[in-house]
């Protein structure tokens, strides 16, 4: 993490490429910006304009279960009726509107993992518990799923935090995520700056002034990322998300002397020696579930220029990072650069200039002068004309990759799995050959599992300049992996599920003997009706040729059904 990231390869190799190379495609042709006034949903029967949305028709089952697949960890018959009586803007008002769950650091508590007895608290295990409960059981799913698209963009890993419970951080940190998932994106930024977990993972914690004796600077690894990855970006863009040149060639948002001055925003920040304990807590502990706060003997006092900014001599340290990140959210990058990588995530890798222009429109500001309105944002995303009709479906280059997190969320929501014992014990799970290749918060580093500008080399993906972030981490191995993973999940007891986290398939087995009926349902529930006829009769004669005799037999036959569901590309590919 402390290399130049202008020198990672955004292709995945190990060679590094030109700075005036590393762009990410567009994904379309420029278009002329459409203004949030003019977002329409005619084919939906509604629309809305910029922080406000005009009701929408009812959704068709189909529509309702895409929806779903969109804006949460997985689709279930329930939300799927939900969504179809109450349509879509009124589920997503539900769901603004619902109450936060249990906070991840409160039940790290509560299931007493600030007690388990190994060396520093070093276990990750109550962290996995805690993410995958609220993942596959938490009830705010959007705010669940919004949450986990932010930690893809401002990352943090537990590859990169060493320290004594570390888990106590990393819960810490995803629940800043969480309160702030519908809130402000600066404010987001604040705390997210002043996290233990992010000042760990990123060097600054703990980052002095310059020492022109020693020759010391400040740490610059903040700095840099702050500005490429959770902020502006490499290069300018319009107001769409696409590339602004100058002589053909993007241009540079910020050089080393910007980074070198906003690294001297962040000296001084350090873990808060007053912060209250729990009864109990051990004290190493404490330090990494409180916000940092200035140390002002460690924070460079002199003047501070980046980005066409100068903060004076003098300025007190914080002050000078809610300055700096002021005039962040100012830059005309932030709009679109966010709300491209929030689309991207949770609808679509090539969004098309006008979707991000729509977006960004809001994102600038939701309709009462607010910028950077993370509800709105969300809102803006999802009802979207984009992401709503049915022309998109197709369209070769709309949709995207399932991850593999969400497909294992969709199949644990989708037959009602539960852990009887209430401590979730699902492991870790990034192994691409056994598992998932994929595991939550555990980036393999800050540019997250994979870029958002990734170009599969060498394919007709590549040739049509689109991009396709997920299969950064799809290969051979991780393709056998994740068929192999979830045919052992779906037939074991116990294993790699520890007998602790189990599906509830009762309602599903009085289907098995009418495989027209069980592969609809699927189809629905998993896909968004988006498998072929072709496909489905195809897994229909797989279905019809596995004995069915016997109650175990019968389990089998509906097991194997759902593996071959989750296995076809028209189920991978989300549209």
């Amino acid at each position: 993490m402390m290399v130049d990231s202008r020198n990672v390869s955004e292709h995945g190799g190990a060679a590094p490429i030109p700075a005036t190379s590393h762009a990410e495609p567009s994904g379309s042709p420029t278009k002329s910006v459409i203004t949030a006034s003019t977002l329409t949903l005619s084919a939906c029967g509604g629309g809305s304009s910029g922080g406000g949305v005009a009701p929408i028709t009812p959704a068709s089952e189909s529509g309702a279960s895409r929806l779903l697949g969109q804006a949460t960890f997985g689709a279930t018959d329930a939300e799927i009726t939900r969504v179809k009586d109450i349509g879509y803007a009124g589920w997503l008002d539900a769901q603004f509107a619902m109450p936060k769950e249990q906070s991840h650091v409160d039940w790290l508590f509560a299931q007493g993992w600030h007690t388990v007895a190994l060396p520093g608290g070093a276990s990750i295990n109550g962290l996995n518990a805690s993410l995958w409960r609220q993942f596959m059981a938490g009830k705010d799913q959007l705010r669940q799923r919004v949450a986990y698209a932010l930690s893809q963009i401002a990352v943090t890993s537990r590859l990169g935090i060493s320290n004594g419970w570390r888990a106590f951080a990393l819960a810490y940190y995803m629940d800043i995520l969480l309160d702030g998932a519908f809130g402000s994106y600066r404010s987001l930024l604040e705390k997210i700056t002043a996290s233990p977990a992010m000042g760990i993972y990123l060097t600054y914690r703990g980052n002095r002034k310059a020492d022109a004796a020693t020759g010391r600077v400040p740490d610059e690894n903040y700095a840099r990322e702050l500005m490429q990855l959770f902020a502006i970006g490499l290069y300018e863009l319009n107001a769409d998300g696409t590339l602004k040149l100058a002589n053909g060639k993007p241009i540079e948002t910020y050089t080393q002397e910007d980074i070198s001055g906003l690294a001297r925003v962040f000296t001084g920040w350090n873990y808060d020696p007053n912060a209250q304990s729990r009864a109990g807590e051990p004290s190493n502990l404490t330090n990494l579930i409180h916000p940092m706060v200035m140390n002002a003997a460690q924070h460079e006092p002199g003047e501070k220029r980046f980005l066409g900014i100068v903060i004076p001599p003098g300025t007190d340290g914080v002050t000078s990072m809610r300055l700096a990140l002021d005039a962040l959210m100012a830059h005309p990058n932030i709009a679109p650069f966010v709300s491209k990588q929030l689309i991207q995530r949770l609808v679509t890798s090539n969004p098309s200039a006008a979707y991000v222009g729509r977006v960004a429109a809001v994102f600038n500001d939701n309709g009462s002068g607010q910028k950077g309105d993370l509800k709105a944002v969300v809102k803006a995303i999802l009802l979207d004309a984009d992401a709503r009709v049915d022309a998109t479906l197709t369209d070769a280059a709309a949709g995207k990759l399932r991850e593999p997190v969400v497909r294992f969320t969709q199949w644990a929501r989708a037959f009602a799995a539960n852990s009887p014992s209430g401590k979730w014990a699902l492991p870790e799970t990034s192994n691409p050959g056994t598992r998932l290749g994929q595991s939550p918060l555990y980036s393999p580093s800050v540019f997250n599992f994979y870029r958002p500008g990734y170009v599969p080399p060498g394919t007709a993906i590549a040739q049509q300049n689109l991009v396709a972030p997920e299969l950064q981490i799809t290969n051979e191995s991780s393709v056998a992996g994740f068929i192999n993973f979830m045919q052992t999940v779906l037939g074991t007891s116990g294993g790699i599920l520890n007998s602790d986290v189990a599906a509830n398939y009762a309602e599903w087995l009085t289907l098995v003997d009418v495989p027209a009926s069980l592969l609809a349902k699927l189809n629905l529930v998993l896909a968004a009706g988006q498998l072929s006829q072709a496909t489905l009769d195809r897994i229909r004669v797989a279905l019809e040729a596995t004995p069915a005799s016997t109650d175990a037999a019968r389990l089998n036959r509906l097991r194997s059904t759902i593996l071959l569901v989750m296995a076809v590309p028209e189920y991978l590919v989300q549209k």
